[in-house]
């Protein structure tokens, strides 16, 4: 069975090209482009990776990681915060909200898909 990845991105064109690399790479990939819709299919679904902007309309990805992990998303489940607006501080808010890891962008197509595949298969 392929590993599923959750992708909560408002933005469309990073959308398209995180949806583009891990599906080419074999992974099964849902999408979200707001906190309310991506709380819903992690909950359905639950992905064994969730990519979480950190910068959405409708609430922070520091809200939303808080609400996966603290309200019955399995706890294997890995949360990989991302964002552009890398400030000092970002990363330990994230790990705090119970992220398990964090990208910057611009994410790199050519170590993107590795470190997925890295995530993965450290379960």
């Amino acid at each position: 069975m392929k590993p599923t990845i959750l992708i909560i991105e408002d933005n469309e064109q990073n959308m398209y090209m995180l949806n583009y690399l891990l599906t080419n790479s074999d992974f099964k990939v849902l999408q979200a482009f707001n906190g309310v819709d991506g709380l819903q299919l992690a909950h359905d679904h639950h992905p064994d990776i969730i990519l979480l902007d950190i910068q959405l309309p409708d609430m922070d990805g520091y809200e939303i990681c808080v609400k996966l992990r603290y309200n019955g998303l399995p706890k294997d489940t890995s949360i990989i915060a991302v964002t552009s607006y890398a400030m000092g501080g970002d990363k330990e808010k994230a790990i705090e909200a119970g992220a398990d890891g964090y990208i910057e962008k611009p994410i790199n197509p050519e170590t993107f898909v590795n470190q997925m595949k890295s995530i993965i298969n450290s379960k």
